[in-house]
């Protein structure tokens, strides 16, 4: 078994157990009836699947079942399996080379993860040998600029900050015209927490992104949205605010491996269309994985690899 693959399982533990790992149970009896399907759905919508998604899930499942006479536990989680990953989308990667430097914002609430996921995204990045610059923009809160500053020494990456309180949209945008001038591949800022339903602070959101648009005409190329996975169905109305407000182009899942609510991560690509481009599997560097639906349904249904 691949150490990635165990970093996935490890990850998805809580989900695993809390409602997926129980489906097998449901189908430990001699006979499959209305029952059968009304506790499996009570089992997805525990997952943070939702109510949409579960149904097209038992209907699909349903169906299955009919058509190829599916009899055994085993075949059934096949079926199941399939069905899971074809909800997901199939992986993708963020369209950033065509672009110099490569503008990324994160935004999200509050507690999401933004700073440390920058940190993280930054260290991916620079593994691939792309020069990568960090821009403490959250300057509402004094503690992100000194934990992205931490993380910057620690990986080794520059770092441009303001003073707290201090404008954002003048950090973001000092933040780009040095990129510029110090030739650097990537920029990824770092958005103050905000809840989603502040209206003056999405407006300061959008501020800072018409300033980045001044800074260099095109940008920000890329809008990441951190949710945490531990939110679970909170997550979709935070989402939703942000659409509105700026033009969001994924998802990280953060803290996967803190959460039993993996399943909102059907939620998201079923209500959203968002493609899910990074997963938290851990608090380590390393432990932003791309996500992989392959891998994620695997381990929250305990299959083998």
């Amino acid at each position: 078994m691949s150490a990635l693959f165990n970093k996935w399982r490890e990850s998805l533990e809580k989900t695993r157990k809390a409602t997926f790992g129980r489906i097998i149970t449901v189908f430990g009896g001699s006979e499959i009836n209305q029952d059968t399907w009304d506790e499996l759905e009570a089992l997805l919508i525990q997952a943070d699947i939702g109510v949409d998604t579960s149904q097209i899930i038992i209907e699909r499942i349903i169906k299955a079942v009919r058509d190829q006479g599916l009899t055994k536990t085993p075949d059934f989680l096949l079926a199941l399996e399939g069905i899971l990953i074809d909800l997901l989308l199939p992986p993708v990667q963020l369209a950033l080379d065509s672009h110099h430097p490569a503008v990324v914002t994160l935004v999200g609430v509050n507690g999401s993860g933004k700073t440390t996921t920058a940190a993280k995204l930054g260290y991916i990045y620079a593994k691939e040998g792309k020069k990568v610059l960090l821009a403490a923009a959250d300057t509402f809160r004094a503690a992100a600029i000194d934990q992205l500053q931490v993380w910057a020494d620690r990986l080794n990456l520059p770092v441009i900050a303001g003073q707290p309180e201090s404008d954002p949209g003048a950090v973001a945008y000092d933040a780009v015209q040095s990129a510029v001038a110090r030739d650097m591949d990537i920029v990824l800022i770092d958005t103050a927490g905000r809840l989603h339903t502040r209206y003056n602070l999405m407006e300061e959101l959008k501020k800072v992104h018409r300033v980045l648009g001044k800074a260099l005409p095109g940008s920000p190329h890329a809008t990441l949205l951190v949710l945490d996975a531990t939110t679970g169905q909170n997550a979709l109305h935070q989402a939703r605010a942000f659409q509105q407000a700026v033009n969001v182009n994924g998802v990280i899942l953060s803290k996967l491996d803190s959460s039993a609510r993996g399943g909102m991560a059907f939620a998201i690509q079923k209500e959203l269309g968002l493609p899910i481009y990074f997963a938290g599997l851990g608090e380590k560097p390393e432990d932003l994985q791309p996500f992989d639906r392959n891998q994620f349904v695997k381990n929250i249904l305990d299959m083998k690899n």
